[in-house]
C-alpha cells in the first residue's frame, strides 16, 4: 500500500476497502477481477494501482485490515481484561458478530483465504494465518486463570478444537452454498463450548 492511499479521505477508502473486500469474497483470488474492484469503488484501475502496486498487494492489505478491526473492537470490548477462558471466546464470538452485521463481506472474504489452495497465493496466505493465529493465543490469552482447568486438559488444544468445529461448520455451509447466518453460528459454538467446559474444568467451576 502506497502513503497516499493512507492519505485519501475516509469516505475514499472505505469505498476501496469495501470494493475489494467485496470481490475477493465472491471469487478466488485468480477470478476476482480488480477491474471490477476498480469500478465498484468508483475509481480507475490505474489509479487503484497506484495506491497498490500490484493485485497481492491489495489483498494482502484487506487481510490486515480485517485483522486490525478485530484487534480495535477487542480492545474497545476489553477482552484482554477477561481472566475466563470460556468467557473470553464467547466474547470474541460477539465482537465477530458485531463486526459481520457492519460488513457482510468479511465472512466470506476471511473463509475464501483460511480455505485457498493451489492458487499463486495460497501458501503465503496459509503462513501467515497460522502466524496470526499463534500470536492471538499468546498476546490475547495471557490473563486467562488456567487453574480452573482440570490438569488433564489442555487450554491451547481445546481452544484449536473450537477453531476447528467452527470452521468446519462454515466450511460445510460454504460448501453446500447455503447463507452463513452469524446468530445460527453463535448458538452452535455457544453449544460446543458449554460442553467443552464442562469436560475441561474443575468442578468448583462448572
Amino acid at each position: 500500500m502506497s502513503e497516499i492511499f493512507s492519505e485519501l479521505p475516509k469516505k475514499r477508502r472505505t469505498a476501496i476497502v469495501n470494493a475489494g473486500l467485496e470481490v475477493f469474497s465472491k471469487f478466488e483470488y485468480k477470478r476476482a477481477s480488480t477491474e471490477e474492484i476498480a469500478i465498484k469503488a468508483g475509481i480507475s484501475k490505474g489509479l487503484l494501482f497506484y495506491y497498490f502496486h500490484n493485485k497481492m498487494s491489495l489483498y494482502m492489505f484487506l487481510l490486515d485490515y480485517c485483522n486490525d478491526l478485530l484487534k480495535e473492537q477487542s480492545e474497545i470490548m476489553k477482552l484482554e481484561d477477561i481472566t475466563d477462558f470460556f468467557e473470553y471466546i464467547g466474547k470474541a464470538v460477539e465482537l465477530k458478530t458485531i463486526l459481520l452485521e457492519k460488513n457482510p463481506y468479511i465472512m466470506d472474504f476471511t473463509m475464501r483465504a483460511y480455505y485457498s489452495q493451489n492458487e499463486i497465493i495460497s501458501e503465503k496466505l496459509q503462513n501467515k494465518i497460522q502466524k496470526d493465529m499463534n500470536d492471538q493465543y499468546s498476546t490475547h490469552f495471557k490473563k486467562v486463570d488456567y487453574s480452573k482447568f482440570r490438569e488433564e486438559a489442555d487450554p491451547e488444544e481445546i481452544y484449536q478444537m473450537l477453531i476447528w468445529m467452527t470452521d468446519g461448520y462454515l466450511h460445510e455451509k460454504q460448501r453446500r452454498s447455503e447463507a452463513i447466518n452469524v446468530v445460527s453460528v453463535k448458538k452452535e459454538l455457544d453449544k460446543w463450548i458449554d460442553k467443552l467446559k464442562r469436560i475441561s474444568y474443575k468442578e468448583d467451576y462448572l
